[in-house]
């Protein structure tokens, strides 16, 4: 496993890392998703990723309960907050009542003194930012959060919020967690700019564009029985990608795996690290052996006529 810094903070975390969406306090149970824990920590994942809406808690229970035998200086502990925990008003976004009240929540579900990076889970139009920004660096001061990050932040929000920092003297942000991958590149054109010019480390989701990107679907063939494309709690997410012509650009990247030796996952991991602004890509996994096969795209180089054939085939 290699290691890239968070942005511009001096916090490293593994190029590959595991999250916990739609998987832990969900359809993986509780003893699996520990044996996937602790197979990612085996193979140098330091890098864990959850968030208090995840199964309302109960993903961060799981990941806080498979990590606590661990040393607690040896991985790092992501977490967020905005979405609703629950149908009163101040129940939701990014207040300071609310972010104050569910870092709290977090650290004592996760049983931890401190969570290393929390990030706000979205924009929340209806606060002001320097509301959110000061509630955050008193999470920082107060030795309950170590660094700041936000999700799906836009370039304009990400410069707003780097700017408000500088001028109010808060903790910045070190990192942005958008989804990223060889269908879905939006974040090429101004966010992983903006970022790169404000020390800001991209940690990207949905590397394999929900499974698509690893070939396991085929272009008009039936949908893979027990895939996400078949599960109600899935389907909604992976639908976007599911179109005969992203299936086909799948198939036309197979032999470009197959030539450098390694899978059509690990060939879609490697050509998103290949940018710089990257700080690690999260995937989900409900059995060690995923984590197996994904941990070996850290530190596969791809040539110069890989990435070009790759952007031909992305560019039909």
């Amino acid at each position: 496993m290699e290691y890239r810094r968070l942005g511009r903070s001096g916090l490293k975390v593994s190029e590959i890392s595991l999250g916990s969406w739609l998987t832990y306090g969900g359809y993986v149970d509780e003893e699996r998703s520990a044996a996937v824990i602790d197979r990612a920590y085996e193979l140098g994942i330091n890098f864990f990723d959850t968030a208090n809406v995840y199964h309302r808690g109960a993903a961060e229970e799981i990941m806080g309960k498979a990590l606590k035998k661990y040393s607690r200086d040896s991985y790092v502990v992501a977490t967020k907050v905005f979405f609703p925990m629950g149908e009163k008003p101040n129940q939701r976004g990014l207040s300071r009542k609310h972010i104050i009240e569910q870092c709290e929540a977090s650290l004592k579900r996760m049983k931890l003194d401190y969570v290393d990076l929390y990030q706000c889970h979205r924009f929340d139009p209806e606060v002001p930012m320097e509301e959110t920004l000061r509630a955050l660096d008193d999470l920082v001061t107060q030795g309950k959060v170590l660094y700041l990050g936000v999700s799906e932040w836009s370039a304009l929000q990400l410069q707003e919020a780097g700017h408000l920092a500088k001028d109010l003297n808060l903790d910045k942000l070190v990192s942005n967690q958008p989804v990223y991958n060889m269908i879905n590149r939006y974040i090429e054109k101004d966010v992983v700019p903006v970022s790169r010019e404000l020390g800001i480390g991209q940690i990207v989701f949905s590397p394999l564009a929900q499974g698509v990107l690893t070939g396991k679907y085929k272009p008009g063939a039936p949908l893979p029985e027990g895939s996400r494309a078949t599960d109600p709690g899935s389907v909604n997410f992976i639908q976007r990608y599911l179109t005969d012509s992203n299936l086909e650009k799948v198939a036309r990247l197979a032999p470009i795996a197959e030539r450098n030796g390694i899978s059509l996952a690990q060939l879609a991991l490697a050509w998103i690290l290949r940018l710089d602004n990257i700080s690690s890509c999260i995937i989900g996994a409900s059995r060690p052996e995923q984590v197996d096969e994904n941990v070996k795209a850290s530190g596969v180089k791809l040539s110069t006529e890989d990435l070009a054939e790759i952007e031909a085939v992305l560019g039909a």
